[in-house]
């Protein structure tokens, strides 16, 4: 077996004195054949670049993803500037609105695990798209959960849809995703003429999430007992259990008193 002399190498390591343009004078310390150590100081600046093209990458997917996520949520272009904190609450029933907007968006595990609900009833511009929608953009950014946006009226009509000959979908494969979202929020309840037939697909989609406890937010701006004759007693009493409550947007229109967004 060969010594380390006889190898040629040294057992201590070997050094130099290198200039580097950028930062002066090093200690190159030797590897092998012509191999030696680069200044040290360069060799961190390229690893900082590095890391922040890096982190630059991972910011520029995460905000794709996020985009995807919003645009895959259903929530109108005019509505994805809504959130929590630019709620604007100026009276006791407004703040009382927002706490519980906020209460359940922070706590939006929980609700999962209960399946709980809730019914936002008011007039029109009076924030109750504003509040749903801000608690839809919280639990996707802070739970990564998954929500989806539509009014009764598109959700009934991508049902009827799928009975049109050749349909690319079927009707349980409509209805599974209008199910399968984490948190459901149904704009418009009531506005439509509300025939059998619609009552039913409503009915189908509300008693599946129902069972399988996935939250639903539905917004009115009907009062409660024509919200409670629209939906049918069995569908009004579950979306009560575990907690559910009605939330009571009683003011005045912020389109008119203020023209502000909601």
């Amino acid at each position: 077996m060969k010594t380390i002399a006889e190898l040629g190498l040294d057992a201590q390591p070997k050094t130099k004195a290198v200039a580097c343009p950028a930062h002066g004078e090093f200690t190159s310390r030797w590897y092998f054949g012509t191999i030696w150590s680069k200044c040290p100081a360069c060799s961190a600046e390229a690893a900082a670049s590095e890391r922040a093209a890096a982190e630059a990458r991972q910011r520029a997917e995460r905000l794709a993803a996020w985009q995807r996520k919003i645009g895959d949520a259903g929530i109108p272009e005019r509505f994805r500037d809504r959130r929590l904190s630019t709620f604007v609450a100026s009276t006791d029933a407004q703040r009382r609105a927002l706490d519980f907007a906020q209460g359940y968006a922070r706590d939006f595990d929980a609700a999962l695990r209960t399946g709980r609900c809730a019914l936002f009833i008011g007039k029109p511009g009076t924030g109750k798209t504003h509040l749903a929608v801000g608690i839809g953009m919280h639990v996707m950014k802070h739970g990564s959960r998954s929500v989806l946006f539509t009014t009764v009226m598109r959700a009934v009509r991508r049902v009827k849809d799928t009975w049109a000959r050749g349909s690319a979908e079927s009707e349980s494969d409509a209805v599974a995703a209008l199910v399968f979202p984490d948190l459901l929020i149904l704009d418009e309840v009531g506005v439509q003429f509300g025939s059998d037939t619609e009552r039913l697909i409503l009915f189908d989609v509300l008693n599946e999430r129902y069972e399988r406890r996935r939250p639903t937010l539905l917004l009115s701006n009907l009062a409660v007992d024509e919200v409670q004759a629209y939906l049918g007693e069995r569908i009004f009493d579950r979306m009560r259990e575990d907690g559910g409550e009605f939330v009571s947007f009683d003011w005045e229109s912020h389109r008119r008193t203020q023209g502000a967004t909601v």
